[in-house]
């Protein structure tokens, strides 16, 4: 059995996202600027956790940093997750069919019922 060696969490946007803990750290961002003790707190992780979750985040063009007087605050890069909304959008048609059949057997399971 051949195994395959996983990408880098640093390679793309899709190996980053990969981490449960990084998608709560870009749901968290998309509210705005966060330090990363705010982060941390917010997530219940160490704040050495959060800050290696960021430098991937950011590595991958993901979250964006600035300065603030001594403390560094973290933003959300949404433009980043364009290669992965492109490959989900891919989707979008399937999951459009499939919700329009469903609504197709409904709408003839209420019509039978109304004739009976």
């Amino acid at each position: 059995m051949a195994v395959m060696a996983r990408a880098a969490t640093t390679s793309d946007a899709f190996n980053a996202i990969a981490e449960p803990q990084r998608r709560d750290i870009l749901a968290l961002l998309r509210a705005g600027e966060r330090p990363v003790t705010d982060v941390a707190r917010e997530l219940g992780m160490s704040q050495p956790g959060a800050s290696k979750h960021l430098r991937v985040l950011r590595e991958v063009g993901l979250v964006r940093v600035r300065g603030a007087g001594k403390q560094r605050l973290y933003g959300l890069d949404a433009r980043g997750l364009r290669p992965v909304h492109e490959w989900v959008g891919g989707f979008e048609r399937f999951w459009n069919e499939s919700f329009d059949r469903l609504d197709t057997y409904v709408q003839d399971l209420k019509q039978t019922r109304q004739e009976e």
